[in-house]
C-alpha cells in the first residue's frame, strides 16, 4: 500500500518541490541549556529504539555506530510480515545502501483502473535502469535491522509493557526512563518480564505505538489497510512480472484505493480504508472481484490487516523521547506511501541527536531536538504530505472525480512528473507552460468523468471537488 502513481502533478507542481531533494539536517551550535551529565568522559549513554522496522532500525544502525553509545532496539516479532503493499522508491535503494535481493519484483508498468473499467498503463517515461522496487517488509526489515546489529545495537526480542517516565526528565539530565518488557526466547510461549534504564528513547513502533501513549503523542485518526497474499499459477504471475494495478471506486474503498502488487512467487492484494473501517472485508472482496481471471483459483496464504496513520502526531518529541515513522505519523495522504519516510525520519532523528550528543559527551534537550530533527524534516517533506492531502480530496472524494483521475493520468507530462517525485523524492524539469495546459486538462477531465460516473447529488458539480481543497 506504500506506492500509487497518482502523486499526480496537478498540485505537485505549485509547491516547493525542491525541498522534496532534502538531504539532512546542517550542523548547528547547541545551546547552554543542553545536559550534560558530570561524570567521567567514557561513561556512556543509553539509547532504546523501540520497533524494528524500517524506522527504527535506521535509528539504530546510526546510534550504534557512536562508540560513547549503548543502543538497544527492541523488536516484538523478528519474523514481523507488515501487511504492506511494500514499494520502495528508486532513491532509497541507493541512499540507504540496500541490496537488490531485497526487492522481489522492478516494476516498470502500472495500471490504473477507472469506476468504469477504463485503464491507463503508465510507465513509458521510465528509463531503463528505473523502477519501483516491491519489496517483502520481512525480508526488508531484517536486513536493516541486522546490519543495526552488525554496527553494535543490542537486539532484544520483547515486548514493551511499560515505560516510566521520571518527571523531572526534561531538566535533569541524570534522570532516565525505565522500560519494561517482556523478553521471548525461543521454544518458550510466554515471556520474561525484565526492565532496563535509558537515557533517550526513540520510537518506531507503529501507529499504535507503546511509545507515543507513554509520551502523551496524542490520538489521530487511521485507516485500515487489509492485504491478502494470494499465490497464483506462473501464467498468471507472468502477467505481473513488472507490472503493479491500481483499482479506484466507491466499491473497492470510499476514500482511498485497492491494489494488486506483484511480490516474489506471489501478489498482494488488498485495500484501505479511514471512513469505513468496518466494512473492509467488503472492500477486500470488491477488488478481488475487480482484479477477476488475473488472481481466479488462486490460494490464499496470508491474510493482513494493520492501521496507518492519517497525519502527525500532537506531539513527537517530549524531553528525550522522538517518534520516528509510522508512530509520527509519517504515511502519505492519497498513496499511502510510508517505507521512505520512515526509514527516512529514524535516520533523520538519530542523526540529529547524534550531533547534538557531542559525541557522547552531552545529552540533548527536548527544544533541541525539535529545533533540528522536527523542523528539518517539516521543512524537506511538510510540502509532499499537503500537496497529497489535496489530490486526495479532489480525486477520491467520488466516483466522478476517479474517472477523471484516471484520464488525466493518460498525460506523458503528469507521468514524467509523477514518477520523478516519487522515485527520486523531487521534482525535476517543470514546465511551466505544461502547468499551465495542466490545469486546464484537470478541469476538463473533471467535467468528463463527472458524466460518465453520473454522481449522487452531493457532488453534481466537478467544482465541488474543488471546493473541497
Amino acid at each position: 500500500m506504500r506506492f500509487s502513481t497518482s502523486v499526480v502533478a496537478v498540485a505537485t507542481t505549485f509547491t516547493a518541490v525542491n525541498a522534496f531533494g532534502f538531504q539532512g539536517a546542517p550542523v548547528r551550535q547547541t545551546s547552554r541549556a543542553a545536559f550534560s551529565r558530570k561524570t567521567a568522559l567514557d561513561m556512556k549513554y543509553r539509547v532504546a529504539v523501540v520497533g524494528g522496522g524500517p524506522s527504527g532500525a535506521c535509528a539504530a544502525e546510526i546510534f550504534a555506530q557512536e562508540k560513547n553509545i549503548d543502543t538497544v532496539l527492541f523488536e516484538r516479532k523478528l519474523d514481523n510480515a507488515k501487511p504492506c503493499g511494500g514499494a520502495i522508491p528508486l532513491c532509497m535503494v541507493g541512499e540507504f545502501d540496500l541490496p537488490e535481493t531485497v526487492v522481489d519484483r522492478k516494476v516498470r508498468q502500472m495500471k490504473l483502473i477507472s469506476p468504469s473499467g477504463v485503464d491507463v498503463n503508465i510507465g513509458d517515461t521510465l528509463q531503463a535502469d528505473e523502477y519501483i522496487g516491491m519489496c517483502r517488509r520481512e525480508i526488508l526489515d531484517k536486513y536493516i535491522r541486522d546490519r543495526a546489529e552488525e554496527f553494535g545495537a543490542d537486539i532484544v526480542n520483547g515486548l514493551v509493557t511499560a515505560i516510566d517516565i521520571p518527571a523531572d526528565h526534561k531538566t535533569n539530565p541524570d534522570s532516565q526512563y525505565t522500560i519494561k518488557y517482556q523478553e521471548f526466547t525461543p521454544g518458550k510461549s510466554a515471556g520474561t518480564a525484565k526492565e532496563q534504564k535509558f537515557d533517550v528513547i526513540v520510537g518506531g513502533d507503529g501507529a499504535n505505538s507503546r511509545v507515543a501513549k507513554a509520551m502523551d503523542a496524542g490520538e489521530y485518526n487511521f485507516a485500515i489497510a487489509f492485504q491478502e497474499r494470494i499465490k497464483i499459477n506462473e501464467e498468471q504471475m507472468s502477467f505481473y512480472e513488472e507490472m503493479a494495478e491500481m483499482y479506484v471506486g466507491d466499491d473497492v474503498s470510499p476514500d482511498f484505493y485497492g491494489w494488486v502488487f506483484p511480490k516474489y512467487d506471489h501478489v498482494g492484494v488488498g485495500t484501505g480504508t479511514v471512513v469505513n473501517r468496518p466494512a473492509i472485508k467488503q472492500y477486500q472482496k470488491a477488488i478481488r472481484d475487480r482484479a477477476g481471471d488475473k488472481i481466479s483459483g488462486g490460494k490464499i496464504i496470508k491474510v493482513e490487516a494493520h492501521p496507518i496513520p492519517e497525519h502527525y502526531r500532537p506531539r513527537r518529541v517530549n524531553g528525550r523521547i522522538a517518534l520516528v515513522g509510522d508512530a509520527a505519523g509519517y504515511v502519505t495522504k492519497c498513496s499511502g506511501e510510508g517505507i521512505y519516510f520512515a526509514a527516512k525520519s529514524g535516520r533523520m532523528a538519530a542523526e540529529s541527536i547524534v550531533e547534538l550528543m557531542k559525541n557522547g559527551s552531552r545529552l540533548p534537550t527536548q527544544a533541541e531536538i525539535e529545533s533540528t530533527y522536527i523542523k528539518d524534516y517539516d521543512r524537506a517533506y511538510g510540502p509532499t504530505y499537503a500537496v497529497l492531502d489535496i489530490l486526495q480530496k479532489v480525486f477520491y472524494s467520488n466516483n466522478g472525480a476517479r474517472e477523471a483521475f484516471v484520464e488525466l493520468c493518460k498525460s506523458k507530462y503528469v507521468q514524467q512528473v509523477t514518477f520523478d517525485s516519487y522515485l527520486y523524492k523531487k521534482v525535476q524539469g517543470n514546465n511551466p507552460l505544461d502547468d499551465i495546459k495542466l490545469l486546464g486538462e484537470t478541469i476538463g477531465c473533471l467535467i468528463k468523468g463527472y458524466a460518465i460516473a453520473k454522481p449522487d447529488a452531493e457532488f453534481s458539480n466537478p467544482v465541488e471537488s474543488l471546493k473541497r481543497i
